[in-house]
């Protein structure tokens, strides 16, 4: 009999860690920066509702409608080679932990510094050191497993609920420090103002950015999701339970802004400083604020939970997806998941380059080629079809898809992730 988890708001919490992670509190305050501020975010938000939603409903219902991972989810409901093309969508799920928990690493070694000296590591110094990266990336990956390996509901589930309050405690703390700043006004005007300036200088640059960020801030796409869905009952509408997710995912990514940006105003940190602004920029935030070391510390574990909330949820994917194929006890599959994604890990941690090429494959090409499948899957015959796809996602006590959403899924939602790829052509 397949696992089940304890509670709705198990299921909610589950899916929401996943979603929730770098992408919204690492890679959202510096894409917003780069991007003009509050115009950048009232464009994002316009595309999570216009494909974001439609692709973690169609993974939810896939995955509760197939009552497997995207793999077996895609075999039984569509047929032999739709579950080939699950299997390779699946396979996008290691591609990312080959590098996720790399950083997930570095997170936490900035933490250890901070709770131990008082001051971070320097950032290049730690990359160039790999003996000490893969120990922390291992580190993650053994904790991770560890989790899985206890079970769905006593492992998983239950450190999912933790470790989501954990992350909201410690980002209300976070936030009321930084809004307490005396440049915090200046701040929250560039966040939460809108400026339309650098949206008509380069638009098309600012749409493809704000169309990626609302398909990597989901982690829709590689069906990771899917395995979730496949945990619970028909009792509550699919439809719902996706407004909560998003809900909750937008909300700690509005709220890491919230946390930057006034404290860069204050401290005269340029927010547009790029992938290196939590690692580099940040830190000298903190080392000039007073009481700098515990904000420090409490930052960075901020981000090692956010991090580590998602590695856990994405081993679970893996771990179910290889459960669905063999007859493995869990925790010999955790174990074996474990080892295979350290391993995968070793070329980021050993070559530099590394890291930047396997991002820019999965959050170009892989992520949207694994939406573009499932958008087609459950809106035409030659897939899952529109009618199971929309009784299965309507199913239990809430909202139900209403019919005319359809040209979204096959027209609209399809051509927007191909817009995604081009742009990632474009601008990488």
């Amino acid at each position: 009999m397949r696992e089940r988890l304890a509670s709705r708001l198990g299921f909610i919490m589950l899916a929401a860690v996943c979603a929730v992670g770098l992408g919204n509190v690492w890679r959202f305050p510096f894409v917003v920066g780069r991007n003009g501020g509050a115009a950048f975010v009232a464009v994002y938000l316009l595309f999570l509702a216009l494909f974001g939603f439609p692709l973690l409903l169609a993974e939810l219902a896939v995955g509760r409608g197939g009552q497997a991972g995207i793999a077996g989810a895609f075999r039984k409901l569509g047929g032999e080679g739709w579950g080939r093309v699950g299997l390779v969508v699946f396979c996008g799920n290691l591609l990312l932990m080959a590098y996720y928990t790399d950083v997930a690493g570095w997170l936490l070694r900035f933490t250890a510094s901070y709770a131990i000296s008082g001051v971070p590591p320097d950032f290049a110094a730690l990359v160039g050191d790999r003996p000490k990266c893969f120990a922390f990336m291992a580190a993650a990956v053994a904790a991770s497993a560890a989790i899985c390996a206890t079970g769905l509901r006593g492992g998983v589930e239950r450190a999912a609920k933790w470790m989501m309050l954990s992350l909201l405690v410690l980002m209300t703390f976070l936030a009321v420090r930084s809004l307490s700043l005396p440049g915090a006004a200046k701040g929250l005007a560039f966040y939460l103002k809108p400026d339309w300036t650098p949206f008509a200088e380069r638009p098309l640059s600012v749409v493809f950015e704000a169309m990626g960020q609302a398909f990597f801030t989901l982690s829709i796409g590689v069906g990771a999701m899917t395995i979730f869905g496949s945990y619970i009952g028909r009792g509550e509408s699919l439809v719902k339970e996706t407004a909560w997710i998003i809900a909750i995912d937008t909300a700690v990514a509005l709220s890491a802004g919230l946390i930057v940006f006034p404290a860069c105003a204050t401290y005269g940190v340029d927010a547009a400083g790029g992938p290196g602004l939590i690692f580099v920029a940040l830190p000298k935030v903190f080392a000039a604020m007073e009481g700098g070391r515990v904000c420090g510390m409490v930052f960075f574990l901020f981000l090692s939970l956010a991090a580590l909330t998602t590695v856990i949820a994405v081993f679970e994917c893996l771990i179910g997806g290889v459960m669905d194929m063999t007859r493995f006890p869990r925790a010999a599959v955790a174990a074996l998941v474990g080892v295979v994604v350290a391993a995968a890990s070793l070329p980021c941690v050993m070559f530099d380059g590394a890291l930047d090429w396997e991002d820019f494959a999965f959050s170009k090409f892989w992520l949207p080629s694994g939406g573009m499948a499932l958008a087609l899957f459950v809106s035409y015959r030659f897939g899952w079809g529109w009618d199971a796809f929309r009784e299965e996602a309507s199913a239990g006590r809430g909202a139900s898809l209403p019919g005319w959403t359809r040209p979204l899924f096959r027209y609209v939602v399809p051509a927007l992730v191909l817009a995604v790829v081009v742009g990632g052509l474009v601008g990488g």
